[in-house]
């Protein structure tokens, strides 16, 4: 029984570094939508 949750800690620990490496090296794109927002003049400081 110890050996198998050693096995399980092992797995777990090998999962985690797993997600880690893809999470690190995952090319995520840009968000590629424009955005325009009209501010009225009365809220520009003057």
């Amino acid at each position: 029984m110890q050996k198998f949750g050693l096995f399980l800690v092992v797995l777990l620990v090998g999962a985690l570094l797993a997600g880690g490496v893809f999470l690190l090296t995952w090319d995520i794109p840009a968000p590629s939508s424009k955005v325009e927002k009209v501010i009225p003049n009365d809220r520009i400081a003057k």
